[in-house]
């Protein structure tokens, strides 16, 4: 790690960040996966919650998120400032020095995780405090520039929340919440694999050891394959478990199906045929993604309004 206190581009009073810039230091994109998610997992647990109690953990959860986020920006702004798509974040643009980055993402981690124990219990709090830890030291001190298995191992970070919604309501984890956390932590790779496929460049001129750099593209088409197959399996499992029913294993079938076929067709393709349409296959296939996993959720979603009112009864 460089000096990230310093950015790319020098503070200024000229420069003075506006709410916008902070607000951009929470990964707002990002929380917002994180909210759905754990939101799923709050009204799929069986356990009745009060309103305002399910307010109140899914507002310290995504602040939680948030927290981690800027932190994360705080370590990573070397790289953020060459990378194409990170260099306008609010540090390497010259908006916000890393040190309040720093002191903004450890007030929000002990405010999110503390209050989270007080508003529901504290498994719930023990979790994000964990995934807190997990995504900023584990992760993105460690295997982000250590190993091209960041991804998958790191990928752990962001599929937490869903079982943290669940803990929010039930004080415990069951199958229902680790397969929730499977559906995310196995959709990952091969999501953040397809960008690397088309943006290679970004993690070369940053020397992160993504599996496009290390081992190639050829290798990274067919790892994306492998990961969606057990993917598949880990998707069509949970509608057989109480989180499941009619409406999610259809959305299941239909999407996985899609996926498999998107996963095959990039395994088939060399690099002159990439190039060639510019990864229109790579792109096509990251787009679904990003459908893939609000779908499978929204399904679980909707099965658990179902159950609450009695439509399956």
């Amino acid at each position: 790690m460089t000096d990230t206190s310093i950015p790319s581009q020098p503070y200024s009073a000229a420069n003075e960040a506006g709410f916008g810039d902070y607000f951009a230091l929470l990964k707002p994109r990002v929380m917002t996966l994180v909210v759905f998610t754990a939101f799923v997992g709050l009204l799929a647990a069986p356990t009745p919650v009060h309103p305002f109690v399910g307010f109140c953990a899914i507002l310290f959860i995504a602040i939680g998120g948030g927290a981690s986020g800027a932190l994360n920006m705080w370590w990573d702004a070397d790289i953020d400032a060459v990378m194409k798509r990170t260099r306008r974040r609010p540090i390497p643009a010259g908006k916000v020095t890393g040190a309040d980055a720093f002191g903004i993402g450890i007030a929000l981690s002990a405010f999110s995780v503390v209050f989270l124990g007080l508003a529901t219990n504290w498994v719930a709090a023990g979790l994000l405090a964990f995934t807190i830890f997990f995504y900023v030291v584990i992760y993105t001190m460690w295997l982000k520039r250590w190993t091209p298995q960041n991804i998958v191992i790191g990928g752990a970070a962001g599929a937490f929340p869903p079982m943290i919604g669940w803990a929010a309501a039930t004080g415990g984890v069951s199958i229902e919440s680790v397969l929730m956390f499977c559906l995310t932590f196995m959709w990952t790779p091969p999501h953040f694999w397809a960008l690397a496929l088309f943006m290679r460049k970004d993690y070369d001129n940053a020397d992160v050891p993504m599996l496009t750099v290390t081992h190639g593209r050829r290798a990274t088409r067919i790892h994306i394959l492998a990961y969606t197959v057990l993917l598949a399996v880990l998707a069509l499992a949970a509608g057989f478990t109480s989180i499941g029913g009619p409406v999610y294993i259809a959305t299941a079938v239909v999407l996985n199906a899609m996926f498999l076929r998107g996963a095959v067709q990039i395994w088939r393709r060399d690099e002159d045929m990439s190039e060639a349409d510019n990864f229109r296959v790579e792109r096509k296939f990251f787009k679904l993604s990003l459908l893939y996993l609000f779908a499978h959720f929204g399904a679980i979603l909707v099965e658990a309004g179902f159950d609450k009112f009695g439509v399956w009864a």
